[in-house]
């Protein structure tokens, strides 16, 4: 980490030096290799968003019809293939691995490991959705229920559960398992999808098919942070004005901007434990309290009663809701929001396990996998279950006509007008604000992290990148997201995020070959009493040591 740097007598900006395999320590440089070409793309991409919407939007709309066409039934099948994979470790021989050596203990508490994996996988996104998605579903339900009726109200608190739940938790892991593998165990010196490709890939990790899917991460990341983005400016920028009573201007919206990077700027600026760390148990205080408040205000028993019903619902459906594509129908629902789920989680895949594994040292396969999993879902599912809760019970009862809002003024203005009838006026808008900001600041830390990590050679496990590099793909972000919002809002986000996703899928499963046959070879049928770690040695030898 960057105080690590400094306390050693390096310069605040200067990432400890990688240990190669080979022995000698190398200074981490920029992989001009990685990040020019995806840079240069990424900028004229977004370039091209700005000064001809019309022609990117047509294009993306081919693509999506393309993509969706022809393998909505992969997005789904990664979904079911990834909940049985991560079951069998969790539970199998392997779950009791540890991700470390034998002396080496978790880096943060418990509580700072969940906020910090919490934030950095949901972000913004889900305090935008949780009010208003439930309404999408209630005015137009799967599975042909009548829109409106009480079976509808019951089906639109549960879906958004389930598309905020278990899978996407179960999709994070899937990378940040062999990530933190081959960091941790294998002693792999960079912190890169490439290298944790080599048990499968071999020597190929390290040459240009090693770059390809460096390259094809750093797209994926960065469609799903440009959703993320492009969702989430309109949003913000709506609250402030309301806030500040000034017009939602052009103007505003760069100072938002400027807002954001400020927050996360000094927080990439701080590290990785000074900064990120603290802004993501800040995240968590804040979102704790705005829940609490809500239920308490809000028709509590209500909430607690749709919530209750809705995972016995989730629960008695999983399987159809997981495999449905409505082939003979074609309503669409599937397409527009579990395709698009799906391929919003892939997206964030990589990012989210990168992330994940440089937080997780000393932790077993098995605590990560559950952690992830289960306060991942829970976290969500809380605030579906009252923010969607009080959505709906606003809805049916006629004390907002959210759905009509929704149609004729947008989502921003429809959870601005949620906010104004709850009590506190002000103040709860301006406590709706805080959050929604640091929400996104902390998604922010962690792409422009990620990014700069990836395009870096020799960068050692506790090394930072290059301030330089993070702020770089700050901007790259920044002009993907303006690009998608010129383009067309909401429908031109979703399909950019599900187009990107689809070349990532190869590169989950090659992620997870190579985990299996490190496993494999490190630990063959190893039983499992407690737990067990690779002691490496220096002549390259190891021994299995129980922990």
């Amino acid at each position: 980490m960057t105080g690590e740097a400094v306390r050693s007598g390096g310069k605040p900006d200067e990432a400890p030096a990688a240990v190669t395999k080979a022995g000698p320590a190398v200074q981490p440089t920029l992989d001009k290799r990685v990040f020019l070409p995806t840079f240069i793309l990424v900028v004229v991409a977004g370039a091209i968003l700005v000064l001809n919407p019309e022609r990117a939007e047509s294009a993306l709309n081919a693509s999506w019809k393309i993509v969706t066409g022809y393998f909505s039934w992969l997005y789904l099948l990664v979904a079911v293939v990834s909940i049985a994979a991560l079951s069998w470790l969790a539970f199998g021989r392997y779950g009791s691995v540890k991700l470390g050596g034998p002396e080496d203990e978790p880096e943060f508490s418990t509580l700072s490991w969940i906020s910090m994996m919490f934030t950095a996988g949901i972000g913004i996104g889900l305090v935008y959705w949780a009010f208003v998605e439930p309404i999408y579903y209630l005015r137009s339900p799967p599975f042909g229920i009548e829109p409106g009726g009480a079976l509808a109200a019951e089906w639109a608190h549960m879906y958004g559960k389930f598309h905020w739940g278990i899978v996407p938790w179960t999709i994070y892991a899937l990378p940040a398992l062999p990530i933190a593998y081959a960091l941790y165990v294998r002693k792999e010196p960079f912190s890169r999808i490439s290298a944790a490709s080599g048990g499968a890939l071999g020597k190929w990790s390290g040459g240009w098919l090693g770059i390809g899917i460096d390259v094809i991460v750093i797209l994926g990341i960065i469609g799903a942070a440009g959703t993320t983005m492009g969702l989430s400016l309109p949003l913000v920028t709506a609250l402030v004005s309301q806030c500040l009573s000034v017009p939602d201007t052009l103007m505003l919206k760069i100072g938002v901007l400027i807002m954001w990077t400020a927050v996360f700027g000094t927080s990439v600026y701080l590290g990785l434990d000074q900064g990120i760390r603290h802004l993501a148990n800040l995240n968590l205080v804040i979102g704790l309290g705005f829940l609490i408040f809500m239920l308490i205000v809000g028709p509590t028993v209500f909430i607690l009663s749709m919530t209750t019903n809705s995972i016995g619902l989730m629960f008695d459906n999983i399987f159809r809701m997981s495999f449905w594509l409505d082939p003979v129908s074609k309503g669409g629902f599937p397409e527009t929001w579990t395709v698009f789920y799906w391929g919003w989680w892939i997206g964030y895949a990589p990012m989210v396990g990168l992330f994940v594994a440089r937080i997780s040292r000393g932790r077993t396969i098995k605590q990560v996998i559950l952690g992830e999993v289960v306060w991942g879902s829970l976290g969500c599912w809380a605030f579906f279950a009252v923010f969607g809760g009080y959505s709906i019970h606003a809805e049916l009862n006629g004390i907002l006509d959210i759905a009509g809002i929704l149609d004729e003024r947008g989502i921003p203005a429809a959870i601005i007008s949620i906010l104004g009838s709850l009590p506190g006026g002000k103040i709860t808008l301006l406590m709706f604000t805080v959050l929604a900001i640091v929400f996104l600041a902390t998604t922010l830390d962690s792409s422009a992290y990620v990014l700069a990590s990836v395009s870096t050679k020799n960068l050692a496990v506790d090394g930072d990148p290059a301030r330089w590099n993070r702020f770089a793909w700050a901007f790259a972000l920044a002009i993907i997201s303006v690009g998608l919002i010129t383009m067309g809002g909401l429908e031109a986000v979703k399909t950019s995020t599900v187009i990107v996703a689809l070349p990532l899928i190869p590169v989950l499963f090659i992620l997870q070959l190579s985990l299996f046959n490190w496993l494999r070879k490190d630990f063959g049928k190893a039983l499992r009493p407690t737990s067990y770690a690779l002691d490496r040695h220096a002549d390259g030898s190891a021994d299995i040591r129980e922990v």
